[in-house]
């Protein structure tokens, strides 16, 4: 319950993400006996809400979020920068989870920027998410893994597009209109750290989660949770300029916003004097 006012509240735009993420969540928490961790990867365009749903998933298993010592978030080109030390890589990540999961049997793990992960790093922690008992004594069932990529995102913004021009509602778009274009494309195309991988090849991604690009009417509802978040009155004039001076495609009809949400936050900042 408490997860799904949070994302009512927080996350926009996107009911196949929540729909989806609620029913895996709530599947996986209340199983006492899970076969493999829970598994997400999250896809669409910079801006559209994926980090954002993965830090308040986090917090609704370990209240701190991410500064829980149990919520362990990786970026590809921080934590995995050079090409020629994958092998090196690997190894660190297994030892890694190794240790956090055997500290805590229900640590949370978010892979951040997949697309920019170098091919084969992300195949060393297949073994922890496989239908094992255990590995080496150690039990990775009530973990959680979540991936967070571009990959995947103009596939997405094609569907979502192609549904607007037949007239179709938005929220008429499903996980089965979406879901399998995304396992082929992301598995098949060579900027995505899950290119050819092993983990995709024996189905251990439970779900392949598809975020819309958002419109101008998401942008403004992230205008005013801002504003709400800093104290401030919604102001619907200053929602509209703020949403007005982002950019918008297909250049034509200008439907979606290129950047999601992503820089409502520093273009407030401008309006603030309001």
């Amino acid at each position: 319950a408490a997860l799904k006012a949070q994302l009512d509240n927080r996350l926009f735009g996107q009911h196949l993400a929540k729909d989806v993420v609620l029913k895996a969540v709530l599947g996986f928490s209340n199983n006492p006996s899970p076969k493999k961790p829970l598994m997400l990867s999250l896809h669409g365009w910079a801006g559209t809400g994926k980090n954002f749903l993965s830090q308040i998933l986090a917090e609704q298993v370990h209240p701190a979020g991410l500064r829980s010592k149990f919520v362990h978030l990786f970026l590809a080109t921080l934590h995995f920068p050079h090409h020629d030390q994958v092998k090196l890589y690997k190894e660190q990540l297994q030892n890694w989870i190794r240790g956090n999961v055997s500290a805590c049997p229900s640590s949370v793990f978010i892979f951040d920027e997949m697309d920019k992960m170098h091919p084969g790093v992300i195949d060393a922690i297949k073994p922890f998410l496989d239908y094992y008992e255990e590995v080496d004594g150690v039990s990775y069932r009530k973990a959680i893994f979540i991936f967070l990529s571009n990959a995947g995102g103009d596939l997405i913004n094609k569907a979502a597009l192609d549904f607007w021009m037949s007239g179709k509602r938005r929220e008429d778009i499903q996980l089965k209109d979406l879901e399998p274009l995304l396992s082929v494309g992301v598995f098949n195309n060579k900027n995505s750290g899950l290119w050819h991988s092993s983990i995709i090849d024996r189905n251990l991604i439970d779900y392949f989660v598809p975020f819309l690009p958002l419109e101008q009417k998401h942008v403004k509802m992230c205008v005013r949770a801002e504003m709400t978040a800093r104290g401030y009155a919604v102001d619907e004039k200053v929602v509209q300029a703020v949403a007005d001076e982002m950019t918008y495609f297909p250049k034509e009809q200008k439907i979606y916003s290129d950047k999601g949400c992503k820089t409502v936050q520093a273009k407030l900042d401008i309006h603030e004097d309001l």
